[in-house]
């Protein structure tokens, strides 16, 4: 990556439009109502043969307070002073107004390069706000339209001589070595997290149960948006970052309250984000408030991370506040067992995002589940231990017919997935396919993770029958056979 450039301006402008143009996908969320954008969401943008970080920020408010458009407003300032370039945006059809007067006048002190871009400029709406863009004294302005890709020549010329310059002071920086340095173990497994292929961990829960102070704890820094307001996440932001030695990338997702509740736009479209980075993520963390554990909606949340077979995690938050430590952590556990059985011997851990404590807990839990998630037994011990599984208590015989469980072998992995040659595989019942299953965790030391058996009907048939005709019909039995026919026969 050759620069970092942040897109800049008030609310409303086509920032998070323009966004997605430059990554090629709908990362960020898009609606009509200002302020939908609140954190810093990063993409590499593509524009041609440029290859560059590009980050879109909240709408630049005038306040100064602690309230959320200040702490908003905070956030975006600081992508300003770490961009290489700053995308600054207006809205050609609203013209230059005196927020925009004001957070130019920040731009000229603040950033490295500022490039001035007048959205929403086709067709002759956008040609009086384009042209009063010049009294902002940051250039020509680029006439663009982020909705229908117009103007992109332009920036993509703009871009240029700056990402060449970058270049070229990055090549003298860079030190000499005459020894040749190899990246990784070949010996490692390929699912181990590393730099290239990092640990894909989505932390999702209630409103205000904490995830994104939690993350900030992790990355050390205050990168995500926080505050005592529920609900301030909307996008689910991706951030990639080393926790305690593990590379990893941490998504923060929109707090998921009750189907009824949601009816606003804006948070239907921040849960459906979040969802979707539950299906990307390896590792999803649960995190619960440890003063109301175990709602509902946390019952339903591990539901569905367990449902699309990723590995879990469930983290119990503000541990800091709980006075009697002991007695609850044994109420968590009996709930957790109790509740949610499809999650049986999944990791529990306790935590505040506040102070950081617990921190390594929850590293030694996530790899430990990613480990199982990821874990494959050999055919060999898997019929060993049906065998005996079966000899312990065998399948019952429904109508007389006996269900014999003839073979069983792992078909993949991330989660652990298993098929099971049988006969009479519609008369199992659900109870025995438990049986097996608890056997399966317990066995082979896989707590927690969602485990995939399948059963298919084999029926009475011999496999080998067919065979076995075809080598005596072929071999030295059948030869010989042939020349003890008599004569004239």
């Amino acid at each position: 990556m050759s620069f970092t450039l942040a897109i800049v301006g008030r609310p409303n402008v086509g920032k998070s439009t323009l966004f997605n143009r430059l990554v090629g996908k709908r990362l960020a969320l898009v609606d009509d109502q200002p302020g939908v954008t609140r954190d810093l969401r990063e993409g590499v943008g593509r524009l041609g043969d440029l290859r560059f970080i590009v980050v879109d920020s909240a709408g630049l408010e005038i306040a100064e307070d602690d309230s959320l458009q200040g702490r908003m407003r905070r956030l975006t300032e600081r992508a300003v002073d770490e961009a290489d370039v700053c995308l600054f945006v207006i809205d050609a059809r609203v013209g230059v107004t005196a927020a925009d007067e004001y957070f130019a006048d920040i731009l000229r002190r603040r950033a490295r390069h500022v490039i001035l871009a007048a959205n929403k400029a086709e067709g002759r709406a956008g040609e009086a706000g384009a042209m009063e863009a010049y009294a902002l004294g940051l250039g020509e302005p680029l006439r663009i339209s982020a909705e229908h890709g117009e103007g992109m020549d332009d920036l993509y010329r703009a871009l240029v001589p700056l990402a060449e310059a970058f270049e070229a002071q990055n090549v003298q920086q860079a030190p000499e070595t005459d020894v040749a340095v190899k990246d990784g173990d070949d010996e490692t497994e390929d699912w181990r997290p590393s730099a290239s292929k990092p640990l894909q961990i989505a932390v999702i829960g209630r409103p205000n149960a904490g995830k994104s102070t939690l993350i900030n704890k992790i990355l050390g820094e205050d990168r995500l948006l926080t505050g005592p307001e529920a609900g301030i996440t909307r996008d689910s932001i991706s951030v990639s970052t080393n926790f305690m030695g593990t590379p990893v990338r941490i998504f923060d997702t929109a707090g998921m309250r009750k189907k009824a509740r949601v009816t606003d736009k804006v948070e239907k479209l921040s849960v459906a984000d979040g969802l979707r980075a539950v299906r990307f993520a390896e590792v999803v963390v649960v995190l619960l408030d440890v003063g109301i554990p175990f709602e509902q909606q946390d019952l339903r949340i591990a539901d569905f991370a367990e449902t699309e077979g990723r590995a879990v995690v469930v983290a119990a938050n503000k541990w800091d506040l709980e006075e009697d430590k002991p007695e609850k952590l044994k109420e968590l556990r009996e709930a957790f067992e109790r509740l949610l059985p499809q999650l049986k011997g999944a990791p529990l851990v306790t935590v505040s995002a506040r102070t950081g404590k617990g921190l390594d807990r929850l590293h030694n839990a996530i790899l430990k589940a990613h480990e199982v998630w990821n874990r494959r037994i050999p055919t060999a011990r898997l019929n060993q231990w049906l065998s005996a599984m079966t000899e312990a208590h065998p399948p019952p015989a429904p109508g007389g017919r006996r269900i014999r469980l003839r073979y069983i072998t792992q078909v993949k992995t991330r989660p652990p997935a298993f098929v099971v040659m049988a006969t009479h595989t519609d008369k199992l019942p659900d109870s025995y396919q438990r049986y097996l299953v608890n056997g399966l965790r317990q066995d082979f030391d896989m707590p927690g993770t969602p485990i995939r058996l399948t059963f298919r009907d084999q029926g009475t048939k011999n496999p080998y029958k067919d065979k076995a005709s075809k080598i005596n019909q072929s071999g030295a039995l059948s030869k010989h056979k042939h020349r003890q026919k008599p004569k004239g026969s």
